[in-house]
């Protein structure tokens, strides 16, 4: 676990080799000063010596206490610089892995619970690495210099240290591997308790709508005593571990104290000798005391260094080409799928089946279906989103696979059903689309959605704060937000989901009329169920249970009552209303 971590935050292992390097010098001036002491003592109390005779001693002992306190600041300085590293480095890591992961591996997994793993996670790390990491080097090298320190001065007491010394971490890690299982379980609930949060205060609405506010609060409360009590169930662990791991070290050092006492009332070991092991006695057990008093600490940074380790390990859906592409599509855009099929995961069924197709450019295409018929799963891979198992998707006869994700993707503007927008103002929101947009752009898109109107009876105009998640709009208004986003980006291929769900009949006319314009520079693919959205398309696509079923004008399609798609549409609209829709489009 340890290497893992140092591998993917390289940058730490400088400040976290000079922690160590440091704390074993820091022991070094800790030997002297003991030294020093113990002789300064002989000196007074047996030889009767005065001041002017330690004078230079007690000089010498106030310079190393001086340098010993720069070095523990200089370790704990480069401790922390090490766990500020690797807190700072994980976090940018596993962010910009899931962002690599893409929609698909975060659809599986609770926002909550990620943003647990992002915050309180990566500062239990920090505490991994700044206290327990550099702990675990120094409860092995302190204890064997003061060994090698102590044996020419006294060799029984490093004999009774040899023997007294492994009791510790081996009683530490028979508790560890106890109290590892209870973490593991406060983690989990502290995940759960983190997403059930935040579900709650996204579906504040929605609670409130269906009166489930109250039992939504007692769930939370039940959530919040469950992890009070694993967390007391950690605690109780670990000051129990912690008292053992005192009493025995006590334990030990009163016994080498008695050894020593015994053999120096009987003269057989000179009185600064014996004075300066017991000296140095508790200096060997200390690193191991306070590997012991971090252990638990310890354990809670490898639980949540192990979840991490499952994100980092987890593979993106599509695989990157290697190389730069030697060409680039050039506008307008045509999309070709050819026997295209895939699936999610494991599973038996395929989500799309030998689907062939061809987007012309400058067209608009309506792609009609059930819902899991599978749209989303064409959307997701024109976005690469998800990697095809078979055929080929090509762009003006380049494959896909070898265009980029990043490259790729600014060749494209979505439309979602549920648009996403991010806490800041109007202006923001539309101008994420393309940085460097100036505001008239801004504004002509905004005036292309059919946003323009409502944008200006906001009390800041476009630079008005939309609330989180976009909160303090309507859904309609959301949604022209998103398609003026959408139109500032003026990508070559644009897709729209449900672009009229939520739109009033004005505004859909409007809408209309932006995309008839777009056509002429873009190509279009539009997710829809309203007849007047797809009789404004040039083709239709019908899907059903992954398979391409029927293709070809609305009118002529909706003329045939045996067609998949006159049968989907449910008989909502005749033929001449269809017609009608399209020569409206047309003018």
């Amino acid at each position: 676990m340890e290497k893992d971590i140092l591998r993917y935050c390289r940058s730490a292992r400088w400040p976290l080799a000079l922690s160590v390097l440091v704390g074993l010098l820091a022991l070094l001036a800790t030997v002297g000063q003991m030294a020093l002491l113990s002789k300064i003592v002989a000196q007074v109390f047996l030889g009767h010596a005065g001041l002017w005779q330690v004078g230079p001693a007690l000089g010498a002992l106030l310079a190393i206490i001086c340098l010993r306190a720069s070095l523990v600041g200089l370790r704990e300085y480069s401790a922390r610089r090490a766990g500020s590293r690797v807190k700072s480095e994980m976090r940018r890591r596993l962010f910009a892995h899931l962002l690599q992961l893409g929609p698909l591996f975060v659809r599986g997994e609770r926002s909550g619970e990620l943003v647990t793993l992002l915050n309180e996670g990566c500062e239990r790390l920090e505490t991994f690495v700044t206290r327990y990491l550099p702990q675990t080097v120094w409860s092995v090298a302190i204890p064997l210099l003061l060994l090698a320190i102590i044996w020419p001065l006294d060799h029984l007491s490093a004999v009774l240290l040899l023997i007294t010394g492994p009791i510790i971490p081996v009683l530490m890690i028979a508790v560890g591997s106890y109290s590892q299982k209870h973490i593991q379980r406060q983690w989990t609930t502290l995940a759960r308790l983190s997403a059930h949060f935040l579900d709650t205060i996204q579906g504040l609405v929605t609670l409130h709508l269906f009166g489930r506010s109250g039992s939504q609060e007692a769930r939370v409360a039940r959530l919040s005593e469950e992890y009070r009590r694993r967390t007391l169930k950690v605690l109780r662990y670990a000051f129990l571990s912690g008292a053992v791991l005192e009493f025995m070290t006590m334990l030990a050092i009163g016994l080498i104290a008695v050894f020593l006492g015994v053999r120096l009332i009987n003269r057989e070991i000179p009185f600064e000798q014996a004075f300066l092991v017991l000296l140095l006695v508790p200096e060997f057990y200390r690193p191991l005391r306070e590997l012991g008093t971090q252990y638990h600490a310890g354990l809670e940074g490898r639980v949540a260094a192990g979840r991490m380790r499952e994100v980092l390990d987890a593979r993106p859906a599509v695989r990157e080409p290697e190389q730069e592409p030697s060409q680039r599509p050039i506008a307008p855009l045509t999309i070709a799928f050819e026997q295209v099929s895939c699936r999610y995961g494991e599973r038996e069924r395929p989500a799309l089946q030998n689907v062939t197709f061809t987007l012309p450019a400058g067209s608009c295409t309506a792609l009609v279906g059930r819902s899991g018929s599978g749209k989303s799963t064409l959307v997701n891979l024109l976005m690469r989103f998800m990697e095809a198992e078979s055929g080929a998707i090509l762009v003006n006869g380049l494959p896909l696979d070898r265009l980029p994700s990043d490259l790729w993707r600014e060749y494209v503007a979505l439309v979602p059903q549920q648009p996403a927008l991010f806490s800041g103002t109007v202006r923001q929101n539309i101008r994420l689309a393309r940085p460097g947009a100036s505001d008239s752009e801004i504004e002509r898109a905004a005036e292309l959605a059919g946003a323009a109107d409502f944008i200006r009876e906001l009390p800041e105009g476009y630079d008005t704060e939309v609330g989180e998640r976009g909160l303090r709009l309507s859904a309609g208004q959301l949604q022209r937000l998103a398609l003026a986003r959408a139109f500032l980006k003026q990508a070559p291929l644009l897709i729209l989901d449900e672009p009229t769900s939520s739109l009033d009949p004005e505004s859909e006319a409007l809408l209309s009329e932006a995309l008839a314009r777009l056509r002429r520079t873009c190509t279009l693919l539009v997710i829809a169920h309203r007849i007047n959205t797809v009789a404004a398309a040039d083709r239709v696509l019908v899907l059903e249970d992954g398979r391409l079923v029927e293709a070809g004008e609305p009118a002529s399609l909706l003329q045939r009552p045996t067609s998949a798609y006159a049968r989907l549409m449910g008989g909502r609209a005749s033929a001449a209303e269809v017609l009608s829709g399209k020569e409206a489009e047309q003018r």
